[in-house]
């Protein structure tokens, strides 16, 4: 057995403490680049291979749809964007691409100094690394990026910190990328803030990325002292060059088998050795198709970009078994949660001469889009969740939801409430079958690339070759409201029922029943997000609409708390101690005891058309909303009295806004939060605009 630790494997499993019997589970992400819903077995491919229709090729997922068949699958999971950058930014913010401030195609932008799902977890003593491809540090400021991920909140880092970087999985020998590499630089791997490329020969990274991460899960599960884990591996396959290993995935898995690290100059991992670029699956070696739907004519060989593509996924399936298997080894299988999910859609692109289509697989399932598409195959991505005697087996969850949620269901987890700038929802109640789900109206997205769809003939002629430039899509209940080359605020959504018909065939944009729904939608896609001056909009200017047909009663409804918290926590998520109406916000914070918070919620009477200006300063922190749109975020980092200030365009009317104001430990209570606006000066909040409703 080769592995770096001189233990054996019967000490390592006696140094193992008892964590199966801790509240707070070890927690593993893993989340793999362009792999379409229907790449896996259990979500598309086995009913492919299943139909006996040998013009239908399929590939093999085996310890995947173990995954799923062992724990949940979430069948309507949404990525906040198509395409890894912003993908990935509103996964580890917790937020969507209405508030994330990485949107687009803003590959290498830093991401912000705030919360994000490691540093909610250390919060709550969990160990954090990050492993894989990062692409949100800060422009090609390696090894001393703003962003590097040891600054936002993770213990340990192994990987690529570029994004460009990720297009080669041999990162000494970048085979498909050594021309590039003078105007590019290097591929370089980093462990923490040190370049540890130069003795990487021959390491295809699926599977370094995996000996490095068993390495790390097995120095947390073996430390002294221990404590729970939370390990992000963000592998960089199967996207762009389609590059093979160098041999057969390692037999056995866990301690003893499977991929190891052996930290050898030279050798760093078990398969650094042969040749790279050369193994295929046996499986897929000799795999034959009907390619002209002629059963009386010879199958056809596979080409040999698609058995590249086939064995990279496998290569991911293959390490996810080794994964489990030790999790099983090390007794911490029953206390780890597990999630496997994709960061967009299928590519069009192999970066080899060889052309690539998702066709050949059906990797957009029944679904039309692909990657940079806001069509369900861009969105919609195979998410699976296991945790052993906590999620039941082979659970299938239809319920609409999205990868923001997942900071809110690690914060539940760990025992803390989710901070009040999160956009999502906990996950655990549906995960588990216990407790009741919270409620949520609606998913929203947005994404801007130029060019144009795919040609697919598989695609509605109406999907096909179409322009994309700014687009939107907000999913509600069973609809799903899509709009592409937005030109204004004004432009119709076409509206689909996901829920009958996934391949959004039938637009009911044009049905009278739906026009509410139409208007709805329009304002939605204007109460749900802030601008970003660096991912320009051409409604960004545009009033945010105020609610109607509700009745309201003069004054602002408020909530009590007491707790010591380690953020301004959504409120929402926590039992109120105390709860009443008030004329005005101030009049409830002088009486505070420490650590305690307030929420406020109610409408706004806006008195005319126009831009206003919020200014808040508190004594520990507060995060305020109108409508969904996070407005001031005085929290992550926030010093006392420190004047935050935001601009919005409101429209006359009610605006429902929300505010969560958390009173630390020391000091007196204090909050202050005041507008102007067409035709007044900077003011308190009176009494004569604060309203709520009765329903």
């Amino acid at each position: 057995m080769n592995n770096v630790l001189s233990l054996t494997v019967a000490l390592l499993i006696t140094l193992v403490t008892s964590s199966a019997a801790t509240t707070r589970p070890n927690i593993i992400f893993i989340f793999v680049d362009d792999l379409g819903w229907g790449d896996l077995g259990v979500f598309h491919q086995n009913a492919r291979k299943a139909s006996g229709d040998r013009s239908l090729p399929s590939h093999l997922t085996p310890h995947l749809d173990g995954l799923a068949a062992e724990g949940a699958r979430f069948t309507h999971h949404y990525v906040a964007a198509p395409v890894c950058v912003s993908s990935r930014s509103s996964l580890l913010q917790g937020v969507t691409q209405g508030h994330a401030n990485v949107r687009d195609n803003q590959f290498d932008k830093a991401i912000d100094e705030n919360h994000t799902l490691a540093t909610v977890l250390h919060q709550a003593g969990y160990t954090t690394g990050a492993i894989g491809k990062w692409g949100v540090h800060g422009r090609n400021l390696e090894p001393d990026a703003p962003a590097h991920p040891l600054k936002r909140g993770f213990d340990y880092y192994y990987g690529y910190l570029r994004h460009v970087d990720g297009h080669e999985h041999y990162p000494k020998e970048m085979l498909f990328s050594a021309e590039k590499a003078v105007e590019r630089g290097p591929v370089k791997v980093w462990e923490n803030y040190q370049d540890v490329t130069a003795p990487l020969d021959k390491c295809y990274t699926t599977d370094l990325f995996t000996a490095r991460a068993k390495q790390w899960i097995t120095e947390q599960a073996t430390a002294e002292v221990k404590r729970p884990f939370f390990l992000y591996l963000a592998h960089d396959t199967p996207h762009a060059v389609l590059e093979l290993p160098t041999q057969a995935y390692p037999s056995g898995g866990g301690l003893q088998g499977g991929m190891q690290w052996i930290g050898k100059p030279g050798q760093m991992i078990t398969t650094a050795s042969g040749t790279p670029d050369t193994w295929i699956h046996p499986d897929y070696a000799q795999a034959t198709y009907d390619d002209d739907g002629n059963p009386a004519t010879p199958e056809k060989s596979w080409p040999d970009v698609y058995q590249r593509y086939a064995k990279s996924v496998r290569r991911l399936d293959d390490s996810v078994g080794d994964l489990i298997k030790l999790m099983q080894d090390l007794r911490i299988d029953e206390n780890t949660l597990i999630i496997f999910a994709s960061d967009n859609g299928p590519s069009v692109e192999s970066y080899l001469p060889e052309p690539y289509s998702p066709e050949f697989f059906g990797s957009f399932g029944p679904f039309d889009g692909t990657k940079r598409d806001l069509w369900e195959g861009g969105l919609r991505t195979p998410t699976i969740a296991r945790w052993p005697g906590q999620i039941p087996a082979g659970r299938v969850i239809e319920t609409p939801s999205a990868m923001w949620d997942w900071l809110p269901t690690f914060a539940q987890i760990a025992g803390l409430p989710p901070p009040a700038r999160a956009d999502g929802i906990s996950l655990l109640p549906q995960l588990t079958g216990r407790g009741i789900p919270a409620q949520r109206d609606y998913l929203y997205m947005e994404y801007f690339v130029a060019g144009r769809t795919p040609n697919f003939p598989a695609f509605e002629p109406n999907h096909r070759n179409r322009t994309r430039g700014q687009m939107q899509a907000i999913r509600q209940g069973n609809l799903m409201a899509v709009r592409y080359d937005i030109k204004s605020a004004g432009d119709n959504f076409e509206i689909y029922d996901v829920s009958t018909d996934p391949k959004e065939t039938r637009n009911l944009a044009g049905d009278p029943a739906h026009a509410a729904a139409q208007t709805k939608f329009k304002h939605l896609a204007l109460q749900a997000r802030r601008p970003d001056p660096e991912a320009p909009r051409p409604y960004d200017q545009e009033l945010m609409p105020a609610v109607t047909g509700i009745t309201s009663r003069p004054g602002i409804r408020w909530q009590y708390y007491q707790g010591d918290y380690p953020w301004v926590p959504d409120f929402a998520t926590l039992a109120s101690i105390r709860s009443g109406e008030a004329a005005t916000i101030t009049e409830k914070v002088t009486a505070l005891t420490p650590d305690s918070g307030l929420r406020f919620n109610g409408v706004l009477q806006v008195p005319s058309d126009g831009d206003y200006t919020f200014q808040l300063s508190t004594d520990t922190g507060a995060v305020l909303r109108v409508h969904d749109a996070t407005l001031v975020d005085a929290d992550f980092g926030y010093k006392t009295g420190t004047v935050k200030t935001a601009t919005v365009r409101l429209q006359a009317g009610l605006h429902p806004i929300t505010l969560h104001y958390r009173h630390g430990p020391v000091g007196s209570a204090a909050l202050s939060l005041q507008w102007s606006g067409p035709g007044f000066a900077l003011q308190g909040i009176a009494a004569n605009v604060l309203f709520h409703s009765d329903q």
